[in-house]
């Protein structure tokens, strides 16, 4: 069973917020509505804080939707209201940051196949590539990003920027670095909630004194959640990138991933998917190839997704080494991890290039499920 977005917006014009005069959907209090299966979300958003009248615009939706709509119907109502949330600064508010001409996110849609990696070792490449880059390491509760750019132990030092105090990013091999690592002890685990983790991310982006960046890369944490949304309500990310292995189990959480970026609410272009571990060619036999973990498997999950395919990113140990110790695999020189990353580089500023040309800015979303970018140089 699923619903129509329409059915419900139809449904709903004849629900009205008490003291005003036009329905819910012609007074704009809708600001969004999700379908899921036999699951309908409903967000709104009214100017009173009054608990009864918020009580009873829920109840109303609820009752209507199932009246008119299906009696099977799992309704979940959002209220925001908005007076309240201008004041609160746990929310992450929407709005670019000056100096930054492209913000993509590095996305996966499970742990463990190698995304933070790929983020660093992207961000050395685009550095050696002559633009100038940042990461913020958005994986608020397991940040590795200090961990491959040998700077765990660094502190980021307070500068005054017309005449505010501003966090100076950590750099190392050209790239500038965020992430809540710097501020945790390295056994200390984080263990916050929602608005703590995005009050936290609020600071790490627009309490820091980034200057000016060609490229910021945000590293995601895995999945599809709260720190997503944050992200995405906080900035206008020009697009996206899904990190995934080839095997099945990794790619049906990766076409979650693209599904996120592609919801009508959402709407942020996905530059791609890379597929990293993709094979292991031994030492002994350079001639070879074994595909451990399958063939192709996110080849050809972007041409089902009709999304484009980045590369390919073998399995070798000396990836794994480089990010252990602090120096991205990228830096090695003339190897064909170097060239395996310089070419999945290219293809992210290709299409980069590509989205700006022929797409307009993105938005930050604006969605309360939860507590524009210039080409770039050539």
């Amino acid at each position: 069973m699923s619903f129509k977005k329409q059915d419900i917006l139809n449904a709903l014009e004849s629900v009205t917020i008490a003291g005003e005069g036009k329905n819910m959907v012609e007074s704009g209090a809708i600001r969004n509505v999700m379908t899921f299966a036999d699951e309908v979300v409903v967000d709104i958003v009214m100017s009173t804080p009054a608990m009864h009248i918020k009580k009873r615009a829920e109840a109303d939706i609820i009752k209507t939707i199932k009246e008119k709509v299906s009696e099977e119907a799992k309704v979940q109502v959002n209220i925001k209201v908005e007076a309240q949330a201008k004041a609160n600064p746990n929310l992450i508010k929407g709005k670019p940051i000056p100096g930054i001409q492209n913000i993509v996110a590095i996305a996966s849609g499970k742990g463990g196949v190698g995304k933070s990696t790929v983020t660093a070792n992207l961000a050395v490449s685009l550095s050696k590539m002559g633009f100038k880059v940042g990461v913020l390491d958005a994986d608020i509760y397991g940040p590795s990003i200090p961990i491959m750019f040998d700077v765990a132990e660094a502190r980021p030092l307070s500068v005054e920027i017309e005449g505010k105090s501003k966090m100076k990013p950590i750099e190392n091999y050209g790239v500038k670095v965020l992430s809540i690592g710097f501020f945790t002890k390295p056994d200390q685990a984080v263990i916050w909630r929602g608005p703590m983790a995005a009050k936290a991310l609020n600071q790490l982006i627009f309490d820091a004194a980034w200057g000016e960046l060609d490229f910021m890369l945000i590293d995601l944490p895995p999945g599809t959640g709260d720190i997503h949304l944050s992200i995405m309500q906080s900035l206008p990310i020009t697009g996206a990138v899904v990190v995934s292995t080839p095997q099945n189990v990794a790619l049906a959480d990766a076409r979650k991933g693209v599904a996120m970026f592609q919801q009508e609410s959402i709407q942020v272009p996905v530059l791609g998917i890379i597929e990293n571990m993709a094979y292991f060619t031994p030492a002994e036999l350079p001639e070879n190839k074994y595909y451990i973990f399958g063939k192709e498997g996110a080849k050809n999950l972007a041409e089902d997704l009709k999304v484009p395919f980045l590369g390919e990113i073998p399995l070798e140990q000396s990836i794994r080494e480089a990010g252990d110790v602090g120096h991205p695999a990228a830096l090695q020189v003339a190897t064909s991890t170097e060239t395996a990353f310089e070419e999945v580089t290219r293809r992210v500023v290709e299409e980069t290039v590509r989205r700006n040309e022929d797409l307009p800015p993105t938005e930050a979303i604006k969605i309360t499920t939860m507590a524009g970018c210039s080409a770039v140089k050539k």
